[in-house]
């Protein structure tokens, strides 16, 4: 599988300086980054958008906004380690806002219920992720609320090259991360149940994937 990120394009992959004021106005998540933090953002972000093919979907127009907003968001996870987690991905696609795609759900046995539902991101495994423009740019104007239709997809993506997309299996998800996890995970459970306030997202109570 080859490198994402690699130390010998450290040297020539500058940010040019419209993309850095771009992270700087529109990814409030960058603020709180030190000196070297967000120097290591920097070529991670322009890594990303040399690499990856960014497609836009039912007249979307992609420019530098969408592009670098997207792979900004998407390279802080990967900001501390795990800089191969996205050699798999292939293609962001982005829609204008939340877009209609088919669901599956099983019914016992034999029984399968198949209809369509609007979605704001989704995660391929063959490789691309899809998000909704107008959920993108609702997640950074509220940095605080506990949604992040970005971290979100990619997160699944990071799951699904490091273990088994289950949550908790894989190289990142044993040990001390596991006995959190899964604390932490019947904690949002409970308080969903209890119909509670929580901070992340009530949806990551679906399962330990999810979650």
């Amino acid at each position: 599988m080859a490198a994402f990120f690699h130390r010998k394009y450290k040297r020539r992959e500058a940010l040019p300086g419209s993309w850095a004021r771009i992270i700087q106005s529109r990814v409030p998540y960058a603020a709180g980054l030190g000196e070297k933090e967000m120097v290591t953002l920097n070529f991670l972000v322009a890594a990303f958008i040399r690499k990856i093919r960014f497609e836009g979907c039912r007249g979307m127009a992609v420019n530098d906004e969408v592009r670098v907003v997207i792979a900004a968001q998407a390279c802080l996870l990967i900001l501390g380690g795990a800089k191969d987690a996205y050699a798999g991905l292939r293609s962001v696609l982005v829609y204008p806002d939340t877009f209609i795609a088919p669901s599956v759900e099983r019914e016992g046995e034999w029984m399968v219920n198949e209809t369509e539902e609007a979605r704001s991101g989704e995660f391929w495994t063959q490789g691309h992720v899809i998000l909704s423009w107008d959920d993108v740019l609702f997640s950074v104007s509220r940095p605080r609320d506990g949604y992040n239709v970005v971290f979100h997809e990619f997160a699944h993506l990071i799951d699904h090259q490091t273990g088994a997309s289950q949550g908790m299996e894989g190289e990142l998800h044993a040990g001390a991360f596991k006995r959190a996890f899964f604390r932490e995970y019947r904690k949002l459970a409970d308080a969903r149940n209890r119909r509670g306030r929580t901070w992340l997202d009530p949806y990551g109570a679906e399962s330990p994937a999810e979650f």
